[in-house]
Order: C-alpha cells, then structure tokens, then sequence
C-alpha cells in the first residue's frame, strides 16, 4: 500500500498535556507514522464539555502513512488508552489526551467507526488554525470542498 499523507489533530486538558502530546508524537513515529509536520501547542477554551471544565491544549500532526485507516485509528486509540484516556469514556468530558483522525490521503471514509475527513472540524477553531499553520494546501480539503470558515484571529481582526 502507498504512503498517504494524513493529519491528526491533539487535544487534552487534563494532567501534564505537553509531555502527553510528545509521549504520543513519539508513539505515532515508533508505529510508523512518519511525522512531517508538528503545529505550536496553543491553549483553546473548552468546547461542549462539561461545566468547568479546564481550557484545552491542541496541536495537529501531519504524516505519511503507509497502512489502512482503521490500522491508524486503532493506533490513536491505542495511544490514547496509554495515556490515560480509557477505550469505552464518556464523549464531551474533560479528557488526557484526544487523537482525531482529521485526514487520510485523498481519501472519503464513511463507516461507522471513522469518518474523514472529519465531519465536524471545518466548525473547530481548535482543529483549522493548527492544521492552517502546518499544512494551508489541506484547508479546502478538510472543509469538505466548501471555503472553510475564517480564522479566529481573521475574524477578530474585522
């Protein structure tokens, strides 16, 4: 099978997320996800979570893959379960670590256990400025083919 470039986005706003982020980056590169780009670590506000929940960390990965999807969906949440994140948890929770699966190649997946692009990241700031700041040719395709939405600092600025 030939390499796909993909893109995965981090989250996670509990315990010590910088070191959680570098231990699974490391653990996608061990596993053969050849890593291109890293974006900044950038502190976001918690979205859909419980009250009080802490603000977020959240970065985004791109990389070449050369396995099937669900092989690398089944690594993120192995990755995930190592650091502290149980496979079976409650969605909209504060959470260790989150890796989703935001891009796989040129590739539309729709089953019931992985959809990519990911349905919901045009609407995530949280997703779109670090995949803007490591990969701006992707934007379009994330976004599903529409012009995705501007950026939080396009929008402040007018």
């Amino acid at each position: 099978m030939s390499e796909r470039l993909c893109v995965i986005a981090l989250g996670g706003n509990l315990g010590p997320v910088p070191q959680t982020f570098r231990r699974a980056l490391e653990a996608l590169s061990r596993a053969g996800f050849r890593i291109r780009r890293v974006s900044s670590f950038r502190v976001t506000k918690a979205v859909d979570c419980e009250p009080g929940a802490p603000d977020f960390l959240n970065a985004a990965v791109s990389g070449w893959w050369s396995g099937e999807a669900l092989a690398l969906l089944a690594l993120c949440q192995r990755i995930e379960a190592e650091n502290g994140r149980p496979r079976s948890h409650a969605y909209h929770v504060s959470r260790t670590l989150d890796l989703d699966l935001i891009l796989f190649g040129d590739e539309s997946i729709r089953t019931q256990r992985l959809f990519v692009p990911h349905p919901r990241a045009a609407e995530r700031d949280f997703v779109m400025d670090p995949l803007r700041e490591i990969e701006p040719d992707l934007v379009e395709r994330v976004a599903g083919g529409r012009p995705p939405a501007p950026s939080a600092s396009e929008r402040r600025l007018s």
